[in-house]
């Protein structure tokens, strides 16, 4: 046999692979790696490992671990220079006042909420809990009897 150059050699051998009959999977091995796929789709994103997470769920997670350790650094650091620690707190607390206020205002809504459902009267809101749940059984049984008209008549 003569000497090939690299490219002869390349060509050669993906014309001889070419040449090869096309290969099978057996059934059962088919079934089972098909199976996995599937199952290895269904698991949700949260199980998954970080690369599968949103973009913009791990561009939040970035941000508030970013100001979680930003927060918890700023906070040793100020403890460590201090010489009195009621004056960290202080300082620590004045750079929460957003939050503060974020939490009263949310507190307000919730409590204003509560105020406006206690004023309407128990007879409406069981009667409107009673039309929900019966839209939703009405929704459930037409979706049966769609599934088994439609797909159970062709069997």
């Amino acid at each position: 046999m003569n000497k090939m150059t690299p490219e002869e050699l390349e060509k050669f051998i993906h014309r001889e692979l070419r040449g090869l009959p096309v290969r099978h999977a057996p059934p059962a091995l088919e079934g089972r790696v098909l199976a996995a796929i599937e199952q290895r789709a269904a698991i949700a994103w949260y199980h998954k490992s970080w690369s599968y997470w949103p973009a913009a769920v791990r561009a939040l997670f970035l941000a508030v671990i970013t100001a979680l350790a930003g927060s918890a650094i700023t906070a040793f650091f100020l403890l460590m220079q201090s010489p009195e620690p009621g004056l960290v707190w202080q300082e620590i607390s004045r750079r929460c006042e957003v939050l503060t206020s974020l939490y009263h205002a949310v507190a307000w809504t919730v409590g204003f909420a509560g105020q406006m459902i206690s004023r309407i009267p128990p007879l409406w809101l069981y009667g409107s809990l009673a039309f929900i749940v019966t839209l939703y059984v009405l929704f459930i049984g037409l979706g049966a009897t769609a599934y088994r008209v439609l797909y159970r008549s062709n069997k």
